[in-house]
C-alpha cells in the first residue's frame, strides 16, 4: 500500500483526536491495492456532520452535500471529500437517494456501494476492511456488484455505465449475474443525466481496453447514442474491411492516441454509414456520403449531450474529412490551409486509426499518412503561406479596387485558395491583379 499523504493523515489523526473513528474509503482503496496512486482520496467517519464541521473549524470546509452527510475540506492545496457512514433510502429517480439515515457501522456504510472492490475501507495502523470480498475480486481481475446487481443498478443509472467504464479501464471481466443486469436494466440510463453520462463515457474511451468493451457491451453505449445501434453487425461488404462497421468502430477507438477529442471522434466517425449504403449488383457496398454524414449526426449527438462548442466543433470537422484523401502534395496543402495545424495533425492520427482497423493491405495507406505529416510540417517549419493572415494582400487592399461587405471574405479566399494551390505566388501585385478578375467574376455572378 501507498504511503498516505500528509493531508489525509492530518485529516484522520484531527477526527480521531476528537474521538472518531476514520478511514479511507472507495476507489483511493482499490488504487492503493492495485499499485497506482490514487487521484483524490475520500475518507469515512462516524462523526456526523455537525461534529465534522466542529472537528476541521480551523479549516477551509465546503458543504459539498452536508445534507447527505458529506464535507469537503481543503488543506494545505488538496481537496478531501469526508462523509458520514450512512445508509441510503429509496432512489425514486433512479439517480439520487431520497433520504439518507446515518448509522454507527462502517460495514453498513460499505453495503451501500457500487462494486466490491470499490466498497473497502483501509486505515495505517488497522489495515483493510473488506467484508465483501473485494480484495479477492481485485486480485482476479473481476467486477462484481455489491450484493444484487439489480438493487445496486436501480438505485442508481449511472452504475450500469460506470460497470462498463471499470471493465475498458481496468480490465476487468465483469462476473455474470452482474453483466446480465448491466445489458437487461441498460434502458434505464435514461433516467441518467447527460452530464454523467458524458463524464463516465469520457472515461470509457480512454480505457486500455476500450475495443473489448465496446464490442461486448455497445448496446449499452446506444442507449445514449442511439444514432450508433445501427452500425451493429451492419456488413460493409467492402474488400477494404474485415469487420462489421461497429466492430471497426470498436477497433479504431483502441487504435486512436488515448486523447480524449480523438478517441471520440473514432466512435463516432462511421455514424453516418448506414445511412448511406448502396449495394452493387455484384455484391459490392459503397458509403457514399457518409462522412458529411457522420458530421451532420455527430452535430446532433455531441451537444444532446452537453459537450462543450470546441469540442463539438473540432469532433465534427474531422468527422467531415475523415474520408478524404492526401495522396498529393496538393491535397495535403489544401488540407492543411482549411483545418489548421492542429486539426490536421488530428486528422492524420484519424485516418491512421481508421486504416488500422480494416483488411491488413490497408496498413499500406499508413506511410503515405506520414510522409504527408511530415510534409505539413516542412511546410509550417518554412513559413509557406497556408493562411489568411500571411496572405500578402489584406481586406483594405480588396476594399481599394473596390471590393465591398462579403465579397472581401471571399475574394481573400479565393486568393488564398490560389496561392495554396500553387496557381499564384504570394505576391502583393500579383494578388492584386488576380483580386481583380475573382471580383469581376463575382460581380457578374460566375
Amino acid at each position: 500500500m501507498h504511503t498516505l499523504p500528509p493531508q489525509v493523515l492530518t485529516a484522520m489523526e484531527l477526527l480521531e483526536q476528537a474521538g472518531y473513528a476514520c478511514h479511507i474509503v472507495g476507489g483511493c482503496v482499490r488504487d492503493m491495492l492495485l499499485g497506482r496512486t490514487p487521484s483524490d482520496y475520500d475518507l469515512t467517519t462516524n462523526a456526523l456532520p455537525e461534529q465534522m464541521q466542529q472537528v476541521f473549524a480551523s479549516c477551509r470546509t465546503i458543504e459539498t452535500g452536508i445534507a447527505h452527510g458529506t464535507l469537503t475540506i481543503l488543506l494545505e492545496g488538496m481537496s478531501l471529500e469526508c462523509t458520514t457512514y450512512r445508509v441510503d433510502g429509496t432512489y425514486s429517480d433512479g439517480r439520487h437517494p431520497d433520504s439518507v439515515r446515518f448509522t454507527p457501522t462502517l460495514e453498513e456504510d460499505l453495503a451501500r456501494r457500487d462494486f466490491t472492490v470499490n466498497a473497502m475501507a483501509y486505515h495505517p495502523r488497522l489495515g483493510l476492511t473488506d467484508p465483501f470480498g473485494g480484495r479477492d475480486d481485485l486480485k482476479r481481475g473481476i467486477l462484481r456488484c455489491v450484493g444484487e446487481p439489480e438493487r445496486r443498478f436501480t438505485e442508481d443509472a449511472l452504475r450500469i455505465l460506470r460497470c462498463v467504464r471499470f471493465a475498458s479501464v481496468l480490465g476487468f471481466a465483469v462476473e455474470p449475474e452482474t453483466a446480465a443486469a448491466v445489458h437487461s436494466m441498460k434502458q434505464r440510463l435514461e433516467l441518467v443525466s447527460a452530464e454523467r453520462i458524458r463524464s463516465e463515457l469520457d472515461k470509457l474511451l480512454m480505457g486500455e481496453h476500450v475495443t473489448e468493451i465496446l464490442c461486448r457491451y455497445g448496446d449499452v453505449v446506444f442507449v445514449p447514442i442511439p444514432e450508433l445501434a445501427p452500425c451493429l453487425g451492419f456488413a460493409q461488404h467492402s474488400r477494404y474491411h474485415c469487420y462489421d462497421v461497429w466492430t471497426h468502430v470498436a477497433h479504431t477507438v483502441g487504435a486512436a492516441p488515448r486523447d480524449p477529442l480523438l478517441r471520440l471522434t473514432m466512435l463516432l466517425h462511421d455514424v453516418g454509414k448506414p445511412d448511406c449504403f448502396t449495394l452493387d449488383p455484384d455484391g459490392t457496398g459503397h458509403f457514399k456520403g457518409h462522412a458529411p454524414k457522420g458530421a451532420v449526426l455527430a452535430a446532433k449527438i455531441l451537444p444532446r449531450l452537453r459537450y462543450d462548442k470546441h469540442t463539438c466543433e473540432q469532433v465534427t470537422e474531422l468527422i467531415a474529412w475523415h474520408a478524404e484523401k492526401l495522396r498529393s502534395r496538393a491535397s495535403v496543402r489544401h488540407a492543411l490551409s482549411r483545418l489548421g495545424a492542429e486539426q490536421f495533425f488530428r486528422l492524420i492520427d484519424v485516418m491512421c486509426a481508421d486504416n488500422s482497423a480494416k483488411q491488413p493491405f490497408c496498413l499500406e495507406e499508413l506511410p503515405g499518412l506520414l510522409e504527408a505529416a511530415d510534409y505539413a510540417r516542412a511546410l509550417l517549419d518554412a513559413g509557406v503561406c497556408l493562411t489568411l493572415k500571411q496572405l500578402a494582400v489584406n481586406g483594405r487592399d480588396l476594399v481599394a479596387i473596390g471590393a465591398q461587405g462579403r465579397q472581401i471574405g471571399q475574394v481573400l479566399q479565393m486568393l488564398l485558395d490560389a496561392v495554396v494551390a500553387e496557381r499564384a505566388s504570394n505576391d502583393r501585385a500579383q494578388l492584386l491583379e488576380l483580386a481583380q478578375v475573382c471580383l469581376r467574376e463575382l460581380q457578374a455572378g460566375f
